[in-house]
């Protein structure tokens, strides 16, 4: 399956897309579209797990969720 793109324009700084540029001169990505589409998947896959993570530290804190987690641990021990 092929993925749609967009074209775009970016601004970056004159040193960001040096650093881009030697990074794709010493075979790091392909092109600076690469190393671009790279770097953004990461940054959006630090932020989902960040908002992963803080959902775990709310469930943590709720009491009504953990009653419930104590409730189930209950019903289901006498399957262990």
């Amino acid at each position: 399956m092929e993925l749609q793109t967009v074209r775009t324009t970016l601004t970056l700084s004159k040193d960001l897309l040096e650093a881009t540029d030697k990074a794709v001169q010493a075979g790091k990505a392909r092109s600076r579209n690469e190393f671009v589409t790279r770097a953004l998947r990461r940054e959006l896959a630090v932020q989902k797990r960040a908002e992963i993570d803080a959902a775990l530290v709310e469930m943590a804190n709720d009491l009504d969720y953990q009653r419930e987690v104590l409730q189930m641990e209950t019903e289901f021990a006498p399957a262990q």
